[in-house]
């Protein structure tokens, strides 16, 4: 099993609706994700930078599924006007962070 973790930005002024955004997560946009192969996805907020956890045993292959699911590009087009995301054109992905250190 992989665990990936990546840091986005909410722009400034878009916290309260970034916050009702995911309170209010479409099904299908979760549907999609756990079609992909994503589990245990969080996300935690510290002043605008976000951190998102995620496992999949696939990396490749959920990047893959994600990138071309209409549900997860309609989800992007949304957000985007409140988040500064920058995308690894290696991945189609955010960019990853590196793991450093793991305690079972």
């Amino acid at each position: 099993m992989g665990h990936y973790a990546w840091i986005l930005e909410i722009r400034p002024g878009y916290e309260e609706e970034y916050k009702k955004r995911h309170d209010e997560i479409w099904p299908e946009m979760v549907a999609a994700l756990t079609a992909a192969g994503i589990r245990n996805y969080n996300i935690f907020k510290h002043g605008l930078t976000l951190f998102g956890y995620f496992e999949t045993d696939d990396f490749a292959k959920t990047a893959a599924i994600l990138a071309e699911d209409p549900v997860n590009k309609r989800w992007g087009e949304w957000m985007a006007p409140i988040m500064r995301v920058e995308i690894d054109s290696r991945t189609n992905f955010p960019f990853l962070l590196p793991l450093q250190w793991r305690m079972d």
